[in-house]
């Protein structure tokens, strides 16, 4: 099964195919492995274990950064995601980011943002929408409405504990009124804004 894989400068980490979410617009409905990797439909879930003997095979030199993301939700697997961070500190001084819905503290029952601290650099949260509604339309939560004013609220709590803090909206989703708001959201609870492209 495929732990690993590589984007451009990153080596990416797939712990998961459980999702929160069921997005309309989700990559996994569109294949089985993405940028030339193998499939990423898991036989089951590795342990930390697995996944650092997986990641021993790389050069962390060569990379810019160790990103958790993968065909599913990374923080429904904390544990695992927190040990294999902390090793990779252990070890190197590449930068650590999760790529995230934001339900992480919903899924897990607690606030999990302290376990984050000195552990991930940067932790970049799907946005998405501009309000909790077409949220709810557009990424068929399983916490319903309530989804996106509680992944509003995971960033904010990850504001004073992640070097940096980024809601993501992409570009050609959404009109320039609800991107404007995206970002005067992300400017008040002190995190950035990043209009990416459809991909």
């Amino acid at each position: 099964m495929t732990i690993s894989y590589v984007v451009k400068n990153g080596i990416y980490i797939n712990l998961t195919n459980r999702c929160s979410n069921s997005c309309k617009f989700c990559i996994r409905q569109n294949g089985a492995g993405v940028y030339g990797s193998d499939s990423l439909w898991l036989e089951r879930e590795p342990t930390a274990e697995e996944v650092i003997e997986d990641l021993e095979k790389y050069d962390f030199n060569k990379y810019d950064e160790l990103v958790f993301c993968g065909y599913g939700e990374p923080t429904e697997c904390i544990d695992t995601l927190v040990a294999v961070a902390k090793w990779a500190k252990s070890v190197s001084d590449i930068s650590i980011r999760i790529n995230t819905n934001g339900h992480g503290n919903m899924i897990n029952g607690k606030d999990i943002t302290p376990m984050l601290e000195g552990t991930v650099d940067i932790i970049s949260v799907s946005l998405n929408c501009a309000d909790a509604e077409s949220y709810a339309e557009l990424c068929i939560p399983e916490f319903g409405i309530k989804a996106y004013d509680g992944l509003i609220e995971f960033a904010r709590l990850c504001v004073p504990k992640v070097k940096k803090v980024v809601l993501s909206v992409v570009e050609t989703t959404l009109p320039d009124e609800d991107i404007k708001k995206c970002a005067e959201l992300a400017q008040s609870i002190g995190a950035e804004l990043r209009v990416r492209p459809f991909e």
